[in-house]
């Protein structure tokens, strides 16, 4: 069982729920004595071992709001977290794990598109739902139904509203593209989604024929640097997760290459905001640790404090959006046990797995950090979504959207 000695004060106001229709006497069986079992997956250790670190604060703080709350119908929650190193394999091997050995439930995580398009399979062969907390490479989950899903928007429906944005804003005429070529996503919007999308924008991609790029864990991005500022393009497009993308951001500040910068998701940081504070940052964000609303300021309160004592990361660390994600999910699986009728039975595993799936599938306003969450046919989240735009230390709301048509029950 995880466990802290963290006191949460508040907690009917935090724990995020669901309006559901009334439920049958089967789903509102006690079941004191018993053990609901969720697995997670997240990188505790390598390239993206911030993300997981805090992932795994969060949800020690969620199982004790639970458990605190009198648990899944009186059954104890346990939270069963095993760390990938961001390694494909290694996620793929943690489910077989989760699935096969713990008897979890449903498992949360991978958290990077490149390990979930290794698990996500993986699942659909033991039949246990797993939903990734960050992943928005287009089509990870549609390529994986029925079991997986993913509390993320597609980058491409993303990169629709922030596009515009950031050609309006800054009069970007031009951009030159750079991103990380061993990030599944990062490798997908710098190649697939941003050039067409600029196209279509009227903004020259001008290095189109000679893209740049880098791999993780590259520290030295000086070269590409210097070829982007030869270019001089109006803006820059970075594709890399926010660890990566330091690199580039402060290598841009050391050559005097002051320039508007967009990306997708994976730039959400405030180690992002400290890198090179006056470079003007675009990007997409479902969640961010300032944002207002009736259920974030109370889940950034509990859990800041909690990172910045457990987590071993820097002293201002904050709730990041894959903090919301995970918090949502097993949230969500949780809402799903207490309503569906879960027995928690070793012999009912293979049933129990079923109803989660199920009720995800017909799940309709769900209420999330920043707001209701339903899932599409490609088992991708139907939320909201924000453009932001970082510069002097603060992320700041300039577009608000959503990933379905206007007038879902989610948006």
């Amino acid at each position: 069982m995880i466990s802290t000695g963290a006191k949460f004060s508040g907690l009917a106001a935090i724990i995020i729920h669901v309006s559901v229709a009334a439920v049958g006497p089967a789903a509102a069986q006690s079941l004191a004595g018993r053990e609901i079992a969720i697995g997670a997956i997240v990188p505790s250790s390598g390239p993206f071992a911030e993300w997981g670190r805090s992932n795994t604060v969060t949800l020690k703080m969620l199982e004790q709001q639970v458990n605190k709350a009198g648990g899944v119908n009186g059954a104890k929650l346990k939270v069963v977290i095993l760390d990938d190193a961001t390694r494909p394999a290694q996620a793929a091997s943690s489910l077989r794990k989760l699935a096969g050995d713990e008897k979890v439930l449903a498992i949360a995580g991978p958290l990077t598109s490149s390990a979930a398009e290794v698990t996500f399979p993986v699942a659909n062969e033991m039949k246990v739902v797993a939903m990734s907390q960050a992943s928005s490479k287009p089509g990870v989950a549609k390529a994986n139904r029925p079991w997986a899903f993913r509390n993320t928007i597609d980058e491409s429906i993303l990169a629709k509203s922030t596009v515009p944005y950031f050609k309006k804003t800054f009069d970007i005429k031009s951009v030159a593209i750079i991103y990380d070529a061993k990030d599944a996503t990062a490798a997908t919007v710098g190649t697939k989604i941003m050039p067409p999308l600029m196209k279509e924008s009227g903004i020259t991609v001008v290095n189109e024929n000679d893209p740049l790029s880098f791999n993780t864990g590259d520290l030295d991005v000086s070269a590409q640097v210097t070829k982007m500022r030869s270019l001089n393009p109006d803006g820059v497009v970075l594709s890399a997760d926010y660890s990566q993308a330091v690199t580039v951001l402060r290598e841009m500040k050391r050559q005097g290459f002051v320039k508007p910068v967009v990306g997708a998701t994976q730039l959400i940081s405030s180690a992002i905001l400290k890198a090179a504070p006056e470079l003007p940052i675009v990007a997409p964000a479902t969640f961010f640790a300032s944002m207002k609303g009736d259920r974030a300021p109370g889940f950034v309160a509990e859990l800041q404090p909690l990172l910045r004592k457990e987590s071993g990361l820097p002293a201002e660390i904050e709730p990041s959006m894959y903090d919301a994600n995970i918090y949502e999910t097993v949230s969500m699986y949780v809402d799903a046990a207490k309503n569906t009728g879960v027995t928690g039975k070793p012999e009912d595993l293979e049933s129990d797995r079923v109803k989660i799936r199920d009720y995800l599938v017909m799940l309709q306003n769900f209420q999330g950090l920043g707001g209701p969450i339903s899932f599409n046919d490609d088992g991708d989240a139907i939320k909201s979504f924000y453009v932001l735009q970082g510069q002097n230390g603060a992320w700041l709301t300039k577009v608000q959207g959503c990933s379905s048509v206007p007038g879902h029950p989610a948006c």
